[in-house]
């Protein structure tokens, strides 16, 4: 068996074997267009492997390595694409061609990643084998016939990309558990400091928003701020690599203007097969409009295009972009060290997703530091999750009376969700009070010792639990849930962690906390006086 790049007659064997391996289902269908298999043979920015039986010149498997993932300096190749015929697997093809892949990258590459499969566990234990690490999980990733299928992230680094790495990066709470365990992956020492303090960006004005035109193009090339100052997010592209360049990548721009003058955009590549956005660029005069063009990319995704999932690579170190990302309903998937090269050194990379759809998990194999990832990723979006039910309610929550949306978010983003069915004890009697539960649908009765009748039902826009845990006293009474409940869960730790960093927060969930339990006592001496009669 011989491993050698392909050329122009290989594209039909490589159909095949594709086509073997996946079907008609394989999530990139470039794999079986001869013509685009042409195209990327010959393109400088991919090299194609095959692997052909010498005695016969068979060809029985095929890999590649694409080195336009990442922007030109950020010296970043995606290896992927490995596929074996199936009559030909079990005999060290795969093994060959992912060795002929390194051989060929070793100069090329300072960072080379994978996005391994995870309905089984063949291709996560042949990239593990062979140096990657795995750094981050990503879910409902590429489209399948009929389903959504789940990648995780894995990562070599070769040459000098760790000496040209920018050390201790500032990270928000959220990132931090899955930083670490991606550093401890590929070996490098923990050096994330947390900024537990950091600020999102603010809520802009109601700017009109265009795609970009021809005629907008020089106005924006004339934007430093996050072009080629502070940049904050990093991909495949930029504005300065020409009209033609970002059209032939299928990749567009998001324009907000202020009174016809442009304030800033957003670039990203759509996929309209895989549903898949990701943004590589942003651009901005000012701070009020960041906010803005993410809220309106998420409309445009899931209003114009059934887009599933967003995807926006942002600096390590970029604190309130995370922290935006954070309060829109992104989640942290991935941690890359040193993944993007901007001006004399290499970065860390932040991978936040937004799902669009629900996020259906399926079954999945993974091998132990993929699971080990994915339960944090997988957590962290179930955490999420109580976000926007929060603020569907908001209006109703008296908890929240008197913060404004920032405070709001901010407070959702330490609160976990949790659902009840109708008959299921979320309070018990008698024991220690460490969470307080916001009732966001439902109801829930309250019923003391010994009887069998509540002497109070909370309900939707209400606390349950508040008492005890602000005292760290014992409840007094059952919490059962009457209907089907769903709820924000705040532990004692979390609010008193939120309220010594935002001590303006602080101040109005007590207050609330205190009047919505002087009402809840009103009402049940109302109750009981009513009941005397």
């Amino acid at each position: 068996m011989v491993v050698r790049e392909a050329d122009e007659a290989d594209a039909t064997h490589i159909s095949a074997i594709f086509r073997a391996t996946y079907g008609d289902d394989y999530a990139y269908p470039e794999f079986y267009d001869e013509k685009l298999l042409k195209k990327m043979i010959f393109s400088d920015d991919t090299i194609v492997l095959v692997a052909e039986r010498t005695e016969d010149g068979l060809i029985l498997g095929t890999a590649s390595v694409v080195m336009d993932v990442g922007a030109f300096s950020d010296l970043l190749g995606e290896f992927g694409r490995l596929a074996v015929h199936p009559e030909a697997r079990g005999h060290g093809v795969g093994k060959l061609l992912m060795e002929g892949r390194l051989d060929r990258i070793r100069d090329r590459l300072h960072i080379g990643i994978t996005e391994a499969r995870v309905v089984h566990p063949f291709s996560q234990r042949i990239a593990e084998k062979y140096g990657f690490a795995a750094v981050g999980f990503l879910p409902m990733k590429v489209q399948i016939a009929n389903r959504r299928e789940h990648v995780a992230v894995m990562y070599r680094h070769f040459g000098p990309s760790i000496e040209l790495r920018r050390n201790n990066p500032r990270i928000v709470p959220e990132v931090y558990r899955l930083g670490v365990m991606a550093m401890s992956h590929v070996g490098l020492p923990n050096d994330l400091i947390v900024d537990e303090a950091s600020a999102p960006y603010p809520y802009g004005e109601d700017y009109e928003i265009v795609e970009m035109t021809a005629d907008g193009y020089s106005d924006l090339l004339r934007i430093e701020r996050g072009r080629v100052r502070n940049r904050e997010v990093f991909g495949p592209l930029q504005l300065h690599y020409g009209v033609f360049m970002l059209q032939a990548k299928q990749s567009n721009y998001l324009v907000a203007r202020d009174n016809g003058r442009i304030v800033g955009a957003i670039g990203f590549t759509l996929d309209k097969f895989d549903r898949d956005i990701r943004v590589f660029e942003l651009i901005t005069l000012d701070d009020h409009v960041v906010r803005f063009l993410f809220e309106e990319l998420v409309r445009y995704g899931r209003d114009e295009h059934g887009i599933v999932i967003i995807e926006v690579d942002a600096a390590a170190d970029a604190t309130r972009m995370q922290r935006t990302l954070m309060e829109l309903g992104f989640v942290p998937c991935a941690y890359v060290p040193a993944m993007a090269f901007q001006r004399t050194e290499r970065r860390d990379v932040v991978k936040f997703v937004r799902l669009l759809e629900p996020l259906v998990i399926g079954e999945v194999a993974l091998i132990d530091t993929t699971q080990e990832i994915a339960d944090a990723v997988l957590a962290a979006f179930s955490q999420r999750q109580v976000i926007p039910r929060i603020s569907e309610v908001v209006d109703r929550v008296a908890l929240f009376d008197g913060l404004n949306e920032e405070q709001v978010q901010r407070v959702a983003g330490y609160a976990r969700y949790q659902n009840y069915e109708a008959g299921e004890n979320i309070l018990e009697e008698g024991t220690r009070g460490e969470e307080m539960y916001l009732i966001l649908s439902g109801e829930v009765d309250i019923v003391m010792s010994g009887s069998d009748a509540p002497i109070g039902r909370v309900g939707p826009g209400e606390c349950l639990g508040e008492v005890a845990m602000l005292t760290r006293a014992d409840h007094m009474a059952k919490g059962i849930a009457r209907t089907p409940v769903e709820a924000g869960v705040l532990t004692g730790e979390r609010i008193g962690k939120l309220v010594r960093l935002r001590p303006d927060i602080g101040v109005v969930l007590y207050r609330n906390v205190a009047r919505g339990l002087g009402d809840k006592l009103r009402r049940a001496d109302f109750e009981i006086i009513e009941e005397a009669k």
